[in-house]
Parts: C-alpha cells; structure tokens; sequence
C-alpha cells in the first residue's frame, strides 16, 4: 500500500499519479500496489516533483514497524524518529 499526501503537484503528475491511485481528497492519493511497482512510483515522484510540491509518502514494508515514510520538500507536519519507530508531529504554529 501507498499513501501520498502532498501540498500541490504538477498537472502532468497529478494526471499519471490517477493511473495508480484513488485521490480521496484533493492532493491525497491512496493505492495498495505492490511494493516493486511502489518503490518505481516513489522515484517517478522524486524525479518528477518540485521541492514546493510537500510530498509525505507512506510505503507499506515488510519490516517492523511495517512502514516507511519519506518527504519531499516542505510540509505542514515534520517526521520525527523515536527508538527506530517513524512518526509524524504536528509543526508548531500550524495547529
């Protein structure tokens, strides 16, 4: 599974990212595609969007804890690492 959230992206991404994806809310796209097919998306997604774009990507792994979470750019909320688990804080100010 796959999880993209994302401040704004380009047109032309926003069009492919509709091939492999359910956009549930605007800018939110959700898909449960395999994880060698993921890991393409993820790069299509780096190679392809600007910095202004904010991604948060949620990649289901096989390892504990069973996810992986990478950003491009800026976004509302920050990643943080607590004894190896991966999460996601609310910046200050935007609450």
């Amino acid at each position: 599974m796959l999880v993209v959230l994302a401040n704004d992206i380009p047109p032309a991404v926003r069009g492919r990212m509709k091939l492999w994806f359910v956009e549930s809310r605007p800018n939110v796209f959700v898909s449960g595609i395999k994880d060698s097919v993921a890991n393409d998306v993820v790069e299509y997604l780096y190679k392809h969007c600007p910095v202004a774009s904010g991604l948060m990507v949620f990649q289901k792994i096989n390892k504990a804890p069973g996810y992986k979470i990478r950003g491009i750019g800026d976004t509302k909320r920050s990643l943080i690492e607590i004894s190896g688990l991966q999460l996601v804080q609310e910046k200050k100010g935007t609450v």
